[in-house]
């Protein structure tokens, strides 16, 4: 069972058909919305700020998902990949992104719809990711615009395939 944990006066409150890994750990004040789910061995801390999670979202295994204290909140939209490993601190999230394995997205950045930040970028302090475009390197960059291939054959079919293997973990329950 993932440990989900009240901090501070703070439960993690979660919306309908969500997925929760047994060493998947939740903290404090945060909230998810529908179709969600947090993998094997990810952390979403909400402890020194709130983090927001949309719906459609999951977190691959061992993910980090935090904020900074009394400065930046981490909100993330809708029909979001995070993939394993990333870490997503303090920033902003918009819909349909994947943020891909082993990437860092820091404080005060922000990622509009329709883009991805590719494996191992490190997206630095208030870098703004343009709406479809691919970010890659560290620090990230601009590397190209987002076609309507990556949009379908990543962006949704990994947040869709994932709302099918949540399913398959229900399922054994």
């Amino acid at each position: 069972m993932a440990i989900i944990k009240t901090l501070l006066g703070k439960t993690p409150g979660f919306g309908e058909n969500c997925y929760l890994a047994d060493n998947a750990v939740i903290i404090g004040d945060t909230t998810f919305g529908d179709n969600c789910s947090v993998w094997f061995g990810a952390v979403v801390r909400g402890d020194v700020n709130y983090i927001r999670i949309g719906n459609n979202v999951n977190i691959q295994d061992n993910a980090v998902i935090h904020g900074t204290f009394e400065k930046s909140a981490t909100n993330i939209g809708n029909n979001v990949s995070i993939a394993h490993g990333a870490i997503v601190h303090g920033c902003t999230i918009h819909d349909n992104v994947l943020i891909g394995m082993n990437a860092v997205v820091l404080d005060d950045a922000v990622i509009h719809s329709n883009s991805i930040v590719a494996a191992g970028a490190v997206v630095t302090k208030g870098t703004v990711v343009e709406s479809g475009s691919v970010f890659a390197g560290s620090p990230a960059r601009k590397i190209k615009e987002i076609s309507l291939e990556l949009i379908e054959g990543e962006i949704n079919r990994i947040a869709s395939n994932y709302n099918t293997y949540s399913g398959w973990y229900k399922d054994e329950i």
